[in-house]
């Protein structure tokens, strides 16, 4: 079992990296194609205009496109398609260098104009998706016919990170142009390992090996059929009756089946992603962080990830990073309200008898809880743990099951108390927690609404800084700040898996082109440009 941990982002001041080969053998005669299922279709394919952010699209999108910067396997941020990437002192601007000889798949080049014209034209469009992960970039320059210069209105040591998600894919600009939007989202052209054949929306979506990719020797496979497959099972099924060849899963029970499926191999993967319970800090009585903390307490975690699949898969969460992250702390893991009910009981009592309550009831009434949680059958079973483990220590609980669409539409407008969620991911902290916790007048992600001056002090520093021991310590000051506060509840570090026949080899050990070895298979991301079939 090939088994990878990603670490998160660290910045160095100097990125550059020599271009060079990388080595491997070709592509093998006769039938060097595979199926890979996955769970779920992408609305279309143009950085800017669709979305590209979830794990079964970022599969598909690594295949026809390069990232201009991607992490390496101790979780910093090297060039990719690109050579070099040098900030100046204040980290107000970034001069990124090309590979030389980088073509896209219809023979026109990568170069500093095509940035350019990505960049003016569809990145910060007043369409563009991308507009958030930009905000900072007030323009970009041609500095030569390979360079270009990002000028930033404010420092921003996370940008780097920034060019390993959509907005540092380069698609050709002149395909683009002939096309329009939204045919070419329907028919991309990338510098990737693979080009675009066809794409049947909610069936599947074909590449075949570019000819001319500019890493020697790459790809391995000469077609991809990337199949949608949306239900667990019907995934693990088609796996096991050869009609794919691989497929991914980020459910704790099907990560479990697949684990123990014979004559195939599980490469599992617990990344950052956890989940939990979202607290709307501006609705009482969560208002009150006495009865945040209270509700922290009152849960038994590894009861709760029993009811979902068992503890074994998942460790329990305590903080946004999972604990071999280089982010992790122990001082946060020790601090966090772990169950107590006595302690749970003592905290609503207070809040009980407070004639100042939050939610204007009157002393010795009861403290209700509104708790919305998704119709899955695993997630009712869980929040039926929940309203057991509340009610024990003096809550009413109120269930409500609704659409992942309603939770959503209710996290962005406000209108709830208690939402089931999923925090955290692979980002730099500075854009993960920037994201979610910034002022939320001017951050509609704080779904929350959580906000204090240490998260703001310590935000700016890790936002402005390229030191990891500063970062870091600005990382565990914003955790310890959460152990007393309690945005939110956790369960535990959601397990993943990509199940595949054992022929597929090298699924987690992709390799930059100088050799360095990559971040594996992060939340099933597969760079299937480098993986190849057993002879």
């Amino acid at each position: 079992m090939e088994s990878r941990r990603r670490g998160l982002v660290a910045m160095a001041l100097c990125l550059v990296l020599a271009t060079a080969g990388c080595a491997g053998g070709s592509a093998g005669g006769g039938d060097n194609s595979i199926v890979v299922g996955l769970e779920s279709e992408t609305t279309g394919w143009l950085p800017g205009q669709h979305l590209l952010t979830n794990y079964p699209s970022l599969n598909v999108a690594y295949a026809i496109y390069d990232p201009l910067l991607r992490t390496d396997e101790n979780g910093e941020l090297r060039p990719y398609l690109a050579k070099s990437l040098v900030p100046n002192e204040d980290l107000t601007e970034w001069t990124l260098t090309l590979r030389p000889g980088v073509k896209f798949h219809d023979g026109t080049p990568l170069n500093a104009q095509a940035l350019k014209t990505i960049f003016d034209e569809y990145l910060t469009a007043e369409t563009s998706n991308l507009l958030g992960p930009l905000r900072f970039v007030e323009s970009m320059d041609i500095v030569d016919d390979l360079t270009v210069r990002y000028h930033l209105n404010q420092p921003d040591a996370s940008f780097p990170a920034v060019l390993e998600g959509p907005a540092g894919w380069p698609f050709s600009p002149t395909a683009a142009a002939e096309m329009g939007p939204d045919e070419f989202a329907a028919n991309p052209v990338g510098t990737g390992p693979f080009k675009f054949v066809s794409w049947t929306r909610n069936s599947e979506l074909v590449v075949e090996r570019n000819e001319n990719y500019w890493q020697e020797g790459l790809p391995h496979l000469d077609k991809i059929t990337f199949q949608v497959i949306t239900d667990e099972n019907a995934r693990i099924a088609s796996l096991q009756s050869g009609d794919v060849d691989a497929m991914q899963t980020l459910r704790q029970s099907s990560v479990r089946q697949v684990r123990e499926l014979d004559d195939f191999e599980s490469h599992d993967f617990i990344g950052n992603l956890a989940g939990g319970q979202l607290f709307n800090t501006n609705k009482p009585p969560l208002d009150d962080p006495r009865i945040r903390r209270a509700l922290a307490y009152a849960i038994n975690q590894k009861a709760i990830l029993d009811l979902l699949g068992g503890s074994d898969l998942s460790p329990l969460a305590t903080q946004w990073y999972q604990p071999e992250s280089r982010w992790y702390s122990e001082r946060v893991a020790q601090a966090w309200p772990h169950n107590n009910p006595a302690k749970a009981r003592q905290l609503v009592q207070e809040y009980t008898n407070d004639p100042n309550r939050s939610d204007g009831k009157p002393v010795g009434a009861p403290v209700v809880l509104e708790h919305n949680i998704i119709p899955d059958p695993s997630v009712v079973e869980m929040g039926l743990g929940y309203k057991a483990m509340w009610e024990a220590v003096g809550f009413v609980h109120n269930m409500h099951q609704v659409e992942v669409a309603v939770i959503t539409d209710t996290n962005a407008s406000g209108d709830f108390m208690i939402n089931t969620s999923r925090f955290s991911n692979e980002d730099d902290p500075c854009i993960t927690l920037r994201n979610a916790f910034g002022d939320p007048a001017v951050t509609p992600t704080n779904y929350s609404n959580f906000t204090h001056p240490v998260l703001e002090e310590n935000l700016r520093t890790l936002c402005t800084t390229t030191d990891f021991d500063t970062r870091y310590q600005a990382v565990e000051n914003i955790m310890m700040l959460f152990t007393e506060f309690v945005p939110h509840t956790w369960t535990g570090h959601t397990p993943t898996a990509v199940g595949a026949r054992p022929e597929l080899e090298n699924i987690g050990g992709w390799r930059f082109p100088d050799g360095t070895m990559g971040n594996g298979h992060p939340m099933t991301v597969v760079t299937w440009g480098q993986v190849r079939l057993a002879e």
